[in-house]
């Protein structure tokens, strides 16, 4: 799952839910593996609509150069 969200500490317990996404409550996402920190919203969301563009291969790779 790929998101945005003003609030970490909000979002994942509502995620953990079931409240978060229809994508977690539908499939259990229950662990955060990687994230960045933007301070523009707008640099936010566009670096969300790259990584959602991004083939599977690449995010794993991403997340196990930044968190082995």
């Amino acid at each position: 799952y790929i998101g945005v969200t003003n609030d970490l500490g909000r979002r994942m317990p509502e995620h953990k839910s079931g409240e978060g996404s229809r994508f977690t409550s539908r499939y259990g996402v229950q662990r955060l593996v990687w994230y960045e920190e933007n301070f523009d919203i707008r640099d936010a969301i566009k670096r969300e609509k790259s990584l959602k563009r991004w083939p599977r291969q690449w995010k794993i790779e991403l997340i196990e150069k930044t968190n082995p």
